[in-house]
């Protein structure tokens, strides 16, 4: 593998995860395959049975910073900048035990912190090997660093907001009266791989009261002239970033009163909820934004989820917007805007921005109109 990231980037993230491992009280931390060793490292990959970790020691602690592999997978490793970062190279041949050799690079620590996602195989290994050594999830101190985003991981992200709505733009040609969701989805996923994405991480295709289930995925159902559509797509571009979107689309015929006026509900609901964001404002703050006026007219019960989710190299990580979340938000922070309302047994609707939170504001990563497009 090859870094796209430049090494100094790289570099500064290592060193700022080891100060903010420090002032929370983590002497080490064990971060194995997954989005946490690709922001950290640029490595890509997934854990399986045979152990691959970095060996991340707190600023001050005596370990230095090695990565533990598998000699098999070892070589695989030669595009990354480990001399220039001053990450060893460790490995190990099948038949050794890779949970003590990570214990003895660990110079002694107290308290360890292990990747949110690393596998429990791994997690029970660690733990016997460090005996008596307190373990804590690595995830508050690489939330601290992930859910602010740098100029470079702001570029990717919105390059994949422009790259979904390229596929946004092409919906008439996929979702039509007489055709399946799952036929139209087939589509949207060849359509967000032709935009930029390397695949199409996930396609919601949700007609008529399929719609009212914010998670439908899609299904044989046929689309029918007058269907209320709701349409949530999105994909990794090369860098690993993400894109997340969503549109409502009214398919053969003009929509009812009644659907025109819940609609334009939701739509200024949405407006007012991103026109919300900006640096000190609260998430939950930008949730209440969303659902006040959702609730004031009727509709707060069919309002059944948080505003919006973090995206970067997950399609779902910090901040989440949601009411109790307290957390300040800061220039750098990337979420969803995404109210919604659901009528079950009828129809549905949502409209979902990526939002940047600026210096002075806020900045639209999506930017299709947002009115219910009638095609």
């Amino acid at each position: 593998m090859t870094s796209a990231v430049p090494t100094e980037l790289l570099a500064e993230r290592l060193r700022r995860a080891g100060e903010v491992a420090a002032e929370q009280g983590v002497d080490l931390m064990l971060v194995t395959p997954g989005t946490d060793l690709k922001y950290l490292i640029d490595a890509d990959g997934e854990s399986h049975e045979r152990l691959t970790c970095l060996v991340l020691p707190a600023v001050g602690h005596l370990a230095p910073p090695a990565l533990v592999v598998p000699r098999l997978e070892a070589p695989g490793l030669a595009g990354l900048p480990l001399d220039e970062l001053g990450v060893e190279v460790v490995t190990w041949t099948d038949g050794e035990d890779p949970y003590l050799l990570v214990s003895d690079l660990a110079g002694g620590p107290t308290r360890i912190a292990v990747a949110d996602e690393m596998p429990a195989r791994h997690v029970l290994g660690l733990r016997d090997a460090f005996a008596g050594v307190t373990q804590t999830l690595a995830g508050p101190v690489i939330r601290e660093l992930r859910m602010r985003k740098d100029a470079a991981e702001i570029a990717q992200l919105r390059a994949a907001g422009a790259a979904i709505d390229r596929v946004h733009a092409r919906m008439g040609e996929f979702l039509k009266v007489g055709r399946t969701e799952a036929q139209v989805g087939a589509d949207i996923a060849a359509a967000i791989v032709e935009e930029g994405h390397t695949s199409a991480a996930f396609v919601i295709v949700g007609s008529g009261p399929n719609g009212a289930s914010p998670h439908h995925d899609v299904s044989d159902r046929v689309i029918e002239s007058g269907d209320v559509v709701v349409v949530d797509i999105g994909g990794p571009l090369p860098g690993g970033y993400y894109s997340d979107s969503t549109r409502t689309y009214a398919v053969g015929a003009e929509p009812s009163a009644e659907v025109r006026e819940t609609y334009a509900v939701l739509q200024a609901a949405q407006e007012r909820a991103v026109q919300a964001v900006r640096p000190g404002a609260t998430a939950e703050d930008i949730d209440a934004a969303a659902r006040e006026p959702i609730t004031a007219a009727g509709f707060g019960p069919q309002f059944v989820h948080r505003t919006g989710h973090g995206i970067g190299l997950d399609v779902h990580e910090e901040p989440y917007v949601v009411g109790g979340n307290t957390l300040p938000l800061e220039p750098g922070m990337a979420f969803s805007v995404e109210p919604g309302i659901y009528l079950d047994g009828q129809w549905g609707a949502r409209i979902e921005d990526i939002v940047v939170v600026t210096e002075t504001g806020v900045e639209r990563l999506n930017n299709r109109p947002r009115n219910l497009t009638v095609l």
